[in-house]
């Protein structure tokens, strides 16, 4: 595809979750005129879940999907050009950069915004689908809080597995903690923290066979790995702490990544490795992972793309 088919932009934003729609609405309010692709998940990860309790703002609470159709609105009230497409290859070795759009549209962007964000790792299990918001969550801190005083399961090994662990541990009555091998993968300080709190109760050797419940999770279904042996639990809520998937496998050729795949961002800024390409949200932070954290990126992206663009005089 040659340059006469590409279509121009100061400042293309890639993704649509919190850290995408946030960057839109500042970039917009700085006259930037941004244009953002949605990507494959319009919102991003708040459009699977359902009561949102910890974004601020909303006293009563809201849906997931309400709040990112809030998000989408305010970004379109002020100016931003939203589109649906997927980038499925850019170039950033010369300006303008180039991103394709769907394999077919190419943009041309003085910068770039990246927002794509982060896809949980799943079991992949029926049962785990269908029952996702309802007793079934990837995420601890953000839905921990409507299981207080209730027993929960929790799947992982890892540190972040220890650390939901140890957060529901101060909130639910007892929580099951389901690994797969004789041992744990988190640091030696974490597993001395989990085997220390008196509620948790570790299963090794253990695999989750089936998530039991009709409309919400009413039990977990578990199999000893060594044993062939099944057992259920009387469970309401089911976390999944296996890790996290950045959806950054585009930008590799050209961005500084960890080993993960998160996008590296220089402290205390959304910069990345290449002049004029930004990076927000979960795509680059594997720490916090937090709907408000991701909005905070994203204003802070923008910003730093406005000063950028103003200082090279585009």
């Amino acid at each position: 595809m040659d340059n006469q088919q590409a279509e121009r932009t100061h400042l293309l934003i890639i993704g649509s979750g919190p850290a995408g729609y946030t960057a839109a609405i500042y970039a917009a309010r700085a006259n930037l005129k941004p244009m953002l692709y949605q990507g494959i998940q319009p919102g991003g990860q708040l459009t699977i879940t359902t009561e949102v309790e910890n974004y601020p703002g909303f006293p009563e609470g809201i849906q997931g999907p309400e709040l990112m159709i809030h998000f989408e609105k305010q970004a379109q009230r002020m100016g931003a050009d939203l589109r649906y497409g997927l980038a499925t290859k850019v170039d950033f070795s010369t300006q303008p950069y180039k991103v394709w759009i769907d394999e077919e549209k190419l943009i041309e962007a003085d910068a770039v915004i990246i927002a794509t964000g982060a896809s949980a790792k799943w079991l992949n299990i029926e049962s785990e689908q269908r029952l996702n918001g309802y007793g079934v969550s990837a995420c601890a801190v953000c839905d921990g809080f409507f299981f207080r005083g209730k027993e929960v399961a929790i799947v992982g090994a890892g540190d972040t597995a220890a650390e939901e662990a140890l957060y529901l541990s101060k909130l639910c009555s007892t929580v099951h903690m389901l690994i797969r091998r004789e041992e744990m993968r988190a640091s030696k300080v974490m597993q001395e923290r989990v085997k220390n709190t008196a509620n948790i109760k570790i299963y090794w050797n253990t695999e989750t066979d089936e998530i039991l419940g009709d409309k919400t999770v009413e039990a977990v279904r578990i199999k000893n790995r060594k044993s062939g042996e099944m057992h259920e639990i009387a469970v309401k809520g089911f976390f999944v702490a296996i890790g996290h998937n950045p959806n950054s496998e585009v930008f590799k050729p050209f961005l500084n990544m960890d080993e993960a795949g998160y996008i590296l961002t220089q402290p205390g800024t959304a910069k990345t490795n290449v002049e004029g390409v930004f990076a927000a949200g979960d795509v680059q932070d594997k720490i916090y992972r937090q709907a408000v954290t991701a909005a905070g990126s994203g204003c802070m992206a923008a910003l730093d793309a406005e000063r950028y663009l103003s200082e090279k005089g585009l």
